[in-house]
């Protein structure tokens, strides 16, 4: 795979991440996506194929519970879907998970999502 742009390289980073990488039932995987104005969050259980819980910055639930000057491209916005993704896992009984950063550099908005969701009780 030739890297020609930013996403090539997010793709290469991504894959050589994922190899290492697997959910399961027991300790599904969060993975983070953000884009240019939105952050969202997937918790997958790779065995089975299927999505647990998900949240998003573009979600009417988490829009609301946002303060004013709040929005998904900025942290204040990530840790709030940090903070709705662990709660939607506790609902669930899900506690332990596996932080799949998707490729992205571990800092900013990426950092803010995992740190909120450990503030809010889960464990990775």
């Amino acid at each position: 795979m030739r890297i020609k742009t930013k996403e090539d390289r997010r793709d290469r980073i991504k894959f050589r991440i994922r190899k290492r990488m697997t959910g399961t039932t027991e300790k599904p995987r969060l993975t983070v996506f953000r884009s240019g104005a939105h952050i969202y969050v997937q918790v997958i259980d790779d065995r089975a194929g299927t999505t647990v819980a998900s949240a998003s910055s573009v979600e009417a639930a988490v829009k609301g519970a946002m303060a004013k000057g709040t929005r998904g491209g900025n942290i204040k916005g990530a840790e709030r879907v940090g903070t709705t993704i662990a709660e939607r896992l506790k609902e669930k009984g899900i506690t332990k998970v596996v932080f799949d950063r998707n490729g992205f550099l571990y800092h900013g908005r990426v950092r803010a999502v995992a740190e909120a969701a450990r503030s809010a009780g889960l464990e990775f």
